[in-house]
């Protein structure tokens, strides 16, 4: 059994879908699919979020008629009779209009999970009931209630045994060679629905092979495989074919956008090797994941990290800065979500740097109460493994650099945006 994912990318569109289909078509053993929410369908999810937080339930009604809109024109272009895909997503239209009417925003973090899930339920519903109509038999999974989590609503964690008691009785492949589920999602146990953080689609497909005991797993990607830089920001970007486990753990945490972080440990567990392969050419090799390769990575690798903010604590006092205040600090921050990319002290100072999000204003606040606190916001974490003064050179020159920290593999750089 094998475990496809595609991304918002693989699905903004009826073309992108069709192909799916011709992919799909192809595979000859038990396949479990998952796919993410169409397109940028969750960033317009979240704003009919903020207009339902705001009370404002016109407006919000009115963003997710376009989320509609958007879903409709898709349909209308992908079946041959439109109100087959139509009559399919209705239902879950119709229970997110009841939600948005009769709902009031009192809690963010729940309601994000509650509304902002039916991007991958509606995403799905289209998959499945297209590759029905094109003669591909399969079974469409609401993973909301098979995937089950604690209640860390946005950064849910996943309750392994319980959700593999479920998945497994209810992919049965002996049933249905093909089974459709959601990335991201998941619930409770009591079922409100949950998200595992996002882009934590990869993270739900990982999760699934290894409760399911898959021999692979594939994320489809609009990119030949594994970069050692995003070609969006440098050029002359070299393909690497594969990489170990802990490479790939490296390059996440560093932010490298191509895997999520959390995707490893399931995989890594079970020997599952991921592969990242070309959604526009599906017969390309792409680059694998795995437990141990033939050569290391031979190339320097560069991460940019954006949005990043530097966060700076002394004690009111002017004290030395002791483990005691190490962790003050680090509660509050864990507290409000904050996600740390870098750390760097002195006798007086704590300085980190985080990703940028809504939780910061609360979390500057509350460190407030404790220490001094300054910050500077707008920018970019550079992380370059395989480290030459010729790159550091080439890549910063001219910039306004924060904080440094290198060793004699990978450098990072805090700079301006």
């Amino acid at each position: 059994m094998q475990v496809y994912k595609f991304g918002g990318a693989s699905v903004r569109s009826a073309e992108g879908i069709r192909n799916i289909n011709r992919i799909v078509s192809g595979v000859k053993e038990d396949l479990f699919i998952v796919v993410s929410a169409m397109g940028k369908t969750t960033n317009a999810m979240e704003i009919v979020l903020d207009y339902f937080m705001k009370a404002d339930h016109q407006a919000a009604l009115t963003k997710l008629a376009e989320v509609e809109s958007y879903h409709y024109d898709i349909i209308n272009e992908l079946f041959k009779n439109p109100e087959v895909g139509f009559a399919a997503i209705r239902p879950f239209i119709t229970e997110l209009e009841n939600y948005i009417t009769r709902g009031v925003g009192d809690d963010y973090d729940s309601w994000y999970d509650r509304l902002v899930s039916y991007g991958e339920i509606i995403s799905t519903t289209i998959v499945s009931t297209y590759l029905t109509e094109s003669g591909i038999e399969n079974a469409w999974l609401d993973l909301r209630g098979l995937i089950v989590t604690d209640s860390n609503f946005r950064e849910a964690n996943v309750r392994m045994e319980d959700s593999q008691v479920r998945l497994k009785k209810a992919a049965d492949f002996t049933k249905n060679r093909i089974y459709i589920g959601q990335g991201f999602i998941g619930a409770n146990i009591k079922g409100d629905p949950t998200t595992l953080g996002r882009e934590g689609s990869d993270y739900s497909a990982a999760v699934v092979a290894n409760l399911l005991n898959a021999e692979s797993v594939t994320i489809w990607k609009d990119v030949p495989g594994i970069l050692n830089a995003d070609p969006r920001l440098f050029e002359n970007t070299v393909h690497i074919p594969e990489l170990t486990y802990l490479d790939a753990v490296e390059l996440a945490y560093s932010g490298a956008q191509i895997i999520h972080p959390k995707t490893i440990k399931p995989l890594e567990n079970k020997h599952i090797p991921l592969y990242v392969r070309p959604f526009g050419s599906p017969d390309e090799a792409g680059s694998v994941i795995k437990a141990t390769t033939d050569s290391p990575i031979d190339v320097p690798v560069l991460i940019v990290r954006k949005n990043q903010v530097l966060i700076t604590i002394r004690p009111r006092d002017f004290s030395f800065v002791l483990e005691e205040s190490l962790s003050k600090a680090f509660a509050v921050m864990n507290k409000h979500r904050l996600k740390v990319a870098m750390i760097q002290s002195s006798a007086v100072s704590i300085s980190v740097c985080v990703d940028n999000s809504r939780y910061l204003e609360g979390a500057l606040d509350e460190l407030g109460n404790e220490f001094k606190v300054s910050y500077n916001d707008g920018l970019e974490l550079l992380t370059i493994r395989g480290i030459t003064d010729e790159i550091v050179l080439k890549t910063t020159n001219g910039r306004n650099i924060l904080l440094t920290q290198r060793t004699r593999r990978s450098g990072r750089y805090l700079m301006r945006e």
